[in-house]
This record gives structure tokens, C-alpha cells and sequence, in this order.
């Protein structure tokens, strides 16, 4: 993930593919994820993470329901 930037809090994330969550926050560098009806969880492995929104584009498109 050279090139691309970390995901940030707000984002919209794959993190298996198909699956989709937004971060909901970074604690020592670990980035928590939740998913609509889940339990927030850690990813401690952050490159692993593919930002396909950030949260200026679910805000812009009224989509930020976490």
C-alpha cells in the first residue's frame, strides 16, 4: 500500500473482499472498524485496508452513518 494513503477515521473501507466498513477510530495506530447491526473491531494489519469513500465523499453524498 506504497501509494496509497491510510485509511482515516470517516472512511469507508474493504476489508475482505465485498465486505465494507467505516473506520470509527485509531488507537495506537490500529484502525477499529464497525459495520452496520457489528460490534466495532481492530484490524491490526491497516495496509490491509482498501479506502473505497472517504468521509468527505459519504459526506457529500449524505452517507455517513458512521
Amino acid at each position: 500500500m506504497s501509494s496509497r494513503e491510510l485509511p482515516q477515521v470517516g472512511d469507508e473501507v474493504e476489508y475482505a473482499p465485498g465486505q465494507l466498513a467505516v473506520v470509527t477510530d485509531i488507537r495506537r495506530g490500529v484502525p477499529y472498524l464497525r459495520r452496520s447491526g457489528i460490534r466495532e473491531w481492530p484490524v491490526p494489519d491497516p495496509t490491509a485496508l482498501t479506502v473505497k469513500r472517504t468521509r468527505a465523499e459519504r459526506i457529500a453524498a449524505d452517507d455517513f452513518w458512521g
